[in-house]
């Protein structure tokens, strides 16, 4: 058997290496250990050459001992060492894990908690799920630690924040989500560190190597509800939804056939970012942020940015609102993986145009006029998506007196699509 020990939040027990002739871990991990005299030591730094030795010891039956942080199976070397060697050669005795331990030293609960890794990963996704999620716990890694992360979490963007409009006044950008960064470090050690900062403070630091976790709060929301499933909230029961369930302007808003395509098209999800571009009453920015995306919204017009706002409180949602007319307002945005275009004036082409070159993965544009069509197409195509539409056409039923029923015409829509070739852009599978 391969012994695989989670340190917790303090050094292996002496018991679990006696007899190991193989001990494997971090340097910090093996110092901290009671290796037996006789036993090789291995640092792990890359994991292949360590994975051989492993495999030569435990062909001839050495008694092999790994260290790990923490629970090793929960973001950790057991992965790697079952799919090498199996399941069945491990003895794994798991510690407390660094997302527990830090949520213990703070007295939340976790059990609602989204656990996101950046630890050799693009730190885009956990920046994205702490948009989105009011507790998430980010495993950090170099590059990717509490510094960066409070960068990311700053504003809507990493540039300045300020872009001019066509018609002239400056783009508004939202003020940063309220988050709380809680940073842990060295846990378990006597230079254990829990420290609460604003994501532009912890933007400023040199935080060093012995960041363990940073957990990212909404400290008005951090205790959540009572929950049966563990893990973040599952997928809303339904989506598309009623008109009625928006505050909207004179009948200004993507009618619920519209955005269930719009959304099966956009596919937004946890870990996403989508900007709602001419967002009127921000019925796509709720969804899609109801789905798990992290979602920016983008609206002219006063009275809509208000709406916006409204409508993701009511839906218990956060929706980032960008005050600003396209394109020159989403300058200085976060790339997306998705953008929904709304709206037809005469410089929609230019807009999507805008959002294709930026869009990771696909652009859903919405429309009425039929003389827009080959333009917006002509924008997709151009910044290498492959295009694909239909005009909707519904009919509802509607009750006439004598309890009979009609069919009421809503207006003719087109919707286009584009979705990234995955080898396009920089070579990245989407």
């Amino acid at each position: 058997m391969i012994t695989v020990v989670g340190t917790g939040t303090g050094a292996a027990p002496a018991e679990t290496l006696a007899g190991a002739e193989l001990v494997v871990g971090g340097r910090r991990h093996l110092d901290a250990a009671v290796v037996p005299a006789d036993a090789e030591r291995v640092v792990l730094g890359p994991l292949a050459p360590a994975l051989d030795i492993i495999g030569r010891h435990h062909d001839k039956g050495s008694r092999v001992v790994v260290l790990a942080s923490g629970d090793p199976g929960f973001f950790g070397i057991v992965r790697v060492l079952a799919e090498r060697f199996g399941s069945g050669a491990l003895d794994v005795r798991p510690g407390v894990s660094s997302v527990a331990a830090a949520f213990a030293r703070v007295g939340v609960p976790w059990d609602d908690a989204v656990v996101v890794s950046a630890h050799g990963r693009d730190l885009r996704t956990a920046v994205n799920v702490c948009r989105a999620r009011p507790k998430v716990a980010v495993l950090t890694g170099p590059g990717a630690g509490p510094a960066e992360l409070g960068a990311a979490l700053g504003g809507a963007g990493e540039g300045s924040r300020a872009a001019a409009a066509p018609s002239g006044p400056v783009a508004q950008f939202p003020a940063p989500l309220e988050r709380v960064l809680v940073v842990a470090s060295d846990l378990g050690t006597g230079d254990e560190r829990v420290e609460r900062v604003t994501p532009a403070e912890a933007a400023t630091r040199d935080w060093g190597t012995g960041v363990s976790v940073v957990l990212c709060l909404d400290e008005s929301r951090a205790l959540g509800a009572v929950r049966t499933v563990a893990g973040p909230p599952s997928a809303p029961a339904q989506w598309a939804l009623e008109e009625s369930e928006f505050a909207h302007r004179d009948s200004m808003i993507t009618k619920f056939e519209v955005r269930a395509l719009a959304l099966a098209r956009l596919g937004p999800r946890l870990g996403d970012l989508v900007w709602d571009v001419g967002s009127g009453s921000g019925s796509v920015a709720v969804e899609c942020a109801r789905l798990g995306a992290a979602v920016v919204a983008v609206e002219k017009a006063a009275d809509g940015v208000e709406r916006i706002r409204a409508n993701a409180a009511a839906h218990g949602v956060d929706v980032q609102v960008v005050h600003g007319a396209a394109p020159d307002a989403l300058a200085e945005l976060d790339d997306p993986d998705a953008v929904f275009v709304g709206g037809g004036g005469r410089e929609l082409p230019e807009i999507v145009a805008a959002c294709a070159r930026r869009a990771r993965r696909s652009v859903v544009v919405a429309m009425a006029a039929l003389d827009r069509v080959p333009a917006v197409r002509a924008a997709l195509a151009g910044a290498g998506l492959e295009c694909d539409g239909v005009l909707l056409q519904s009919s509802r039923l509607a009750p006439l007196p004598g309890d009979v029923t009609r069919l009421a015409a809503t207006n003719p829509v087109f919707l286009l699509w584009g979705v990234r070739n995955p080898v396009y852009r920089e070579g990245v599978a989407q």
